[in-house]
């Protein structure tokens, strides 16, 4: 009954920017963090940068001074700016919502979206 829907992935070049997006929707009490990972051909997938309630976070050393997270808590959404973008970047880019569903049942489930590509050329 969750759905997390990224957006904005797409080609560019080297040195380039890119902004994701990510909407959690359905039977959502509480988020209590989201993030990003990506997975490039052949390797494990692996995170990027997370953020959770409250507002901190945290990122992969390969991002950090390049890559930004933010939410906006009333929209359910999540952001990534990726400036100075690498060929190295290039992968599938899947947003992750660590949500509780019910007020009444304190469990935290893991969802994820259906992932956007990112390809940066060289």
């Amino acid at each position: 009954q969750v759905q997390l829907v990224e957006s904005g992935g797409g080609l560019v070049q080297a040195g380039g920017s890119l902004r994701l997006s990510c909407a959690a929707s359905g039977s959502i009490f509480r988020i209590n963090a989201m993030g990003w990972y990506r997975q490039a051909p052949g390797k494990q997938r692996e995170l990027v940068a997370a953020i959770v309630k409250g507002g901190s976070s945290n990122y992969a050393d390969s991002v950090k001074g390049r890559f930004t997270i933010s939410g906006d808590n009333a929209k359910n959404t999540v952001y990534l700016q990726m400036n100075s973008l690498k060929p190295e970047d290039t992968a599938v880019y899947y947003c992750n919502g660590e949500i509780v569903i019910s007020q009444g049942i304190s469990i935290t489930y893991t969802y994820w979206g259906q992932g956007t590509q990112v390809t940066v050329s060289s």
